[in-house]
């Protein structure tokens, strides 16, 4: 099975494997390089929402991460767009839409990955076998996993940062090199240092899912108007 952690970034996604026959890293700049992604890997854990409610302001599954990871870091979750706000060609149009069914307002950091919510909302449209193969997931609750249940301070702070880069070179060396490359390779405005190890708790989640269970918030997952299922993907076990 071909396994890969995606992000989103400035340039686009980074996408990170870890598979042992072909561990590496790519920024993929272009929805076409993203569907290439798509059709090359079994499996791949990707930080963005999968699934979008009709009327309901917050999933299911965002409540549920957002009790998960504790007040400190609920944060680091917020809603998606609901459909119907999806395609609305600016934030204006698009809280407009979301204030007529939830009497929200959609966040900006919402309508900043809107366009990428979007692409990836038509790819799994259109295709059922990337359902199958892409996942959502979120970095933060998989670092959780990672270190017993905890969240070792914020990842926008050094330490913080650092302490999540080393719990993924705990599992697999190359994420120490990986993570230097990355940055000499590319700007910070296009791939910030979050980015990096964010992709990387995702390419070895997915790569665990060979061989670990994969747990789902919630348990027993809905789907969405369009049979898109609305759950966040984590390894029950990520201890080697």
């Amino acid at each position: 099975m071909k396994t890969a952690g995606i992000d989103g970034c400035k340039a686009g996604w980074i996408l990170i494997t870890f598979d042992d026959e072909n561990p590496g890293y790519y920024v993929l700049r272009s929805d076409e390089e993203l569907e290439e992604a798509f059709k090359t890997y079994d499996r791949i854990f990707i930080d963005m929402p999968i699934g979008l409610e009709d009327e309901n302001y917050t999933r299911e599954c965002d409540r549920l991460l957002r009790e998960t990871l504790g007040a400190e870091y609920a944060s680091s979750v917020f809603s998606p767009p609901i459909r119907p706000a999806l395609n609305a060609p600016s934030y204006v149009e698009a809280n407009i839409e979301s204030y007529e069914y939830t009497e929200k307002k959609l966040t900006v950091q919402a309508w900043n990955i809107t366009p990428k919510i979007r692409t990836i909302d038509s790819f799994l449209q259109n295709n059922e076998e990337y359902r199958k193969a892409v996942l959502e997931s979120h970095p933060e609750l998989l670092f959780m996993k990672l270190n017993g249940g905890m969240i070792y301070q914020k990842k926008k702070t050094k330490k913080g940062l650092r302490h999540r880069l080393g719990l993924v070179v705990d599992h697999e060396e190359i994420a120490d090199d990986f993570f230097r490359d990355i940055k000499e390779e590319f700007r910070r405005n296009e791939v910030a240092e979050d980015d990096i190890v964010d992709a990387m708790a995702l390419a070895l989640a997915a790569k665990h899912s060979e061989n670990k269970p994969i747990e789902t918030l919630p348990e027993d997952p809905p789907v969405d108007s369009k049979g898109l299922k609305m759950a966040i993907h984590y390894i029950k076990r990520t201890a080697i």
